[in-house]
């Protein structure tokens, strides 16, 4: 079971990444880009992951980790029961997504600046 501190923890720990609020929950950016946010009421979490990522960590237990309904889950918005997940599964997986966001914003960074 992985609970709010332990969540904010991991979350916080990668580089330049900060907690904002974000509608209800709390979010987690890195270069104002959301790559998590956490429900508190709901004792769950929503990652943006690769749509491939998002299959495999779907694959693990499908009934605690699963896209969002709609056409966010298309784009890689999984959501994760946190009760149900251990410790090492949602640092994965904040990894994972931090990783795919810092990627985006490399990359529009890089084609953003004059030549």
């Amino acid at each position: 079971m992985v609970n709010e501190a332990t969540f904010r923890e991991i979350a916080l720990s990668f580089p330049e990444v900060v907690e904002e609020p974000h509608f209800e929950k709390k979010s987690f950016r890195i270069r104002g880009k959301i790559f998590a946010t956490l429900s508190t009421y709901e004792q769950r979490a929503c990652l943006k992951l690769s749509v491939i990522d998002q299959s495999v960590f779907c694959s693990f237990k499908q009934s605690v980790i699963y896209p969002v309904a709609n056409k966010w889950g298309k784009q890689g918005w999984t959501l994760f029961a946190l009760a149900e997940i251990d410790k090492d599964l949602i640092q994965d997986a904040l990894s994972t997504a931090y990783q795919e966001v810092v990627k985006k914003t490399n990359y529009r960074k890089r084609n953003s600046s004059p030549k």
